[in-house]
């Protein structure tokens, strides 16, 4: 019966959602543009809340909460990095928009075929975009499988019940598009921060009195869990710094995050929202109380488990109407931005990848196509998912390392001369090769430092390099049509 109760109210949370976006977008037409950028007519408080369904996934409300449980302060670099990503993006994500704006873009890669004057580079980003999103599909995946796990009491097959849920989210990506998944976000951003405040108030409170009692409780069990450890140690203090610049660099580089940014409606709202989305940040506070008070009322815990810490929690000592509610918020929190993220990646495919010369006039055609990568992806990710688990901080490490390696080729863009395609290009490359060479070798850092960010460093070296020799090379031979064939790619 418990189970009934808890199930029953994710259903109903999950299917309202659903409905709400579709209801919302029901007379507006579908053709790209507002398919994959919301028209281009969000609005500050519109494109915030976008963004921070997108940001704030299951990987926040479980993730967090399973890293504080099972490593203590290396965790803190999660509030750290969407700050120095925010901070970044104020400087360089409006001069993107404009140019978005002006040459009608809608995915990442077509902004580094038109800055680059190259389809082939864009095709590359797009290659990388649309690889590297899986792994990060599948942290919703394995966030919503451990929800209903939990509110199902052990008594469902999880994988089922995740792949139903999954599936929903999908038709509604179908039919509602950008838009809908904007509209979806104000009711799980309100319910993410509802079953948030519970968690980190309500849990602290009832078993230590405060969060601050859980604190010191903490400290006097593990008195070293709030330091970090010496730095090239494991998850130390060099550790820690470098996953903090390669996390923030990387923040916006995902191709839901740069939809999200074409789908405002000016520079400023951009502006604005790089202002105000760190203010959510706070909420990540209250996810670490949750999983502090889990370490001292369920230890021992390991691997994939501790990011069930908290929601054990909630099963065992709440009513199941309770953990019906939170389990919803945390589904809508993997299920919002998994739409979104299945949605850029099928964009990519069918603009950047295999949508090479479709004329202007087929534009409902390459919403169709888009729409059929949308279920492709889909069943690959959901395929995927099933072979491939580790916890969801692990997997997102993993993401953000090989999304990153494009940022140095988008920031060089904004010079007043870009780097040549090529030097991008190769750039690329050579970063994507190290990080096979780390996974191969089973390496995850180097003299301490995050390996993803040694393969940034390698990445914007031989890019540089490699530029200063092609303009070397142009400026000897005197052949200017020589360089201009270059750029062009």
């Amino acid at each position: 019966m418990k189970s009934v109760v808890a199930l029953a109210v994710i259903g109903c949370v999950i299917v309202g959602t659903a409905g709400l976006g579709i209801f919302g977008v029901r007379k507006i037409k579908m053709d790209p543009t507002q398919f994959i950028v919301g028209g281009r007519s969000l609005g500050a408080i519109f494109l915030w809340l976008l963004m921070a369904g997108e940001v704030y996934t299951s990987f926040t409300f479980l993730g967090a909460a399973g890293w504080a449980y099972s490593k203590g302060a290396p965790a803190f670099y999660i509030i750290c990095y969407l700050t120095v990503a925010c901070i970044l993006s104020f400087f360089y994500l409006p001069p993107i928009w404009r140019c978005a704006h002006r040459h009608d873009l809608l995915t990442n890669a077509d902004y580094f075929a038109v800055k680059y004057q190259s389809p082939l580079l864009g095709a590359l980003v797009a290659l990388v975009g649309v690889v590297f999103l899986v792994p990060y599909i599948t942290l919703q995946l394995t966030g919503i499988q451990i929800l209903l796990q939990i509110a199902g009491y052990g008594r469902i097959d999880s994988v089922l019940a995740a792949g139903l849920a999954f599936g929903l989210i999908v038709a509604f990506v179908l039919v509602s598009g950008l838009r809908g998944a904007a509209l979806a976000s104000m009711v799980k951003d309100a319910l993410v921060l509802g079953a948030v405040l519970f968690a980190g108030i309500v849990l602290p409170v009832q078993f230590f009195g405060s969060p601050k009692g859980v604190i010191d409780q903490v400290l006097l069990v593990h008195p070293n869990w709030m330091t970090l450890v010496g730095g090239t140690s494991n998850f130390g203090t060099v550790w820690f710094v470098s996953t903090v610049l390669l996390t923030g660099f990387g923040g916006f580089m995902w191709p839901h995050s740069m939809a999200a940014v074409y789908a405002a409606k000016s520079e400023e709202a951009v502006r604005r929202n790089a202002i105000i989305l760190p203010f959510d940040q706070i909420m990540l506070l209250l996810v670490y109380f949750a999983g502090f008070t889990a370490l001292l009322i369920k230890p021992g815990l390991k691997g994939s488990d501790v990011d069930q810490s908290f929601m054990l929690i909630v099963q065992e000592h709440f009513a199941p109407w309770v953990l019906g509610l939170v389990s919803a918020a945390g589904c809508l929190a993997a299920l919002v931005p998994a739409g979104a993220q299945i949605l850029a990646a099928a964009s990519l495919l069918s603009r950047n990848l295999s949508g090479f010369g479709l004329p202007a006039e087929k534009q409902e055609q390459r919403t169709a196509v888009t729409r059929l990568w949308i279920v492709l992806l889909s069943i690959l990710a959901f395929g995927l998912w099933i072979f491939a688990r580790t916890t969801l901080v692990g997997l997102l490490l993993i993401a953000y390392s090989w999304i990153t390696q494009i940022f140095p080729g988008l920031i060089l863009s904004l010079r007043k001369r870009p780097p040549h395609p090529w030097s991008v290009a190769i750039g690329i490359l050579v970063g994507l090769a190290f990080l096979i060479v780390f996974a191969a070798t089973d390496t995850s850092t180097l003299v301490g430092v995050n390996f993803g960010l040694v393969a940034l460093i390698a990445n914007t070296v031989v890019l540089l390099g490699t530029d200063a020799v092609l303009n070397q090379v142009a400026t000897r031979t005197g052949n200017p049509s020589r360089n201009r064939a270059i750029q062009s790619g």
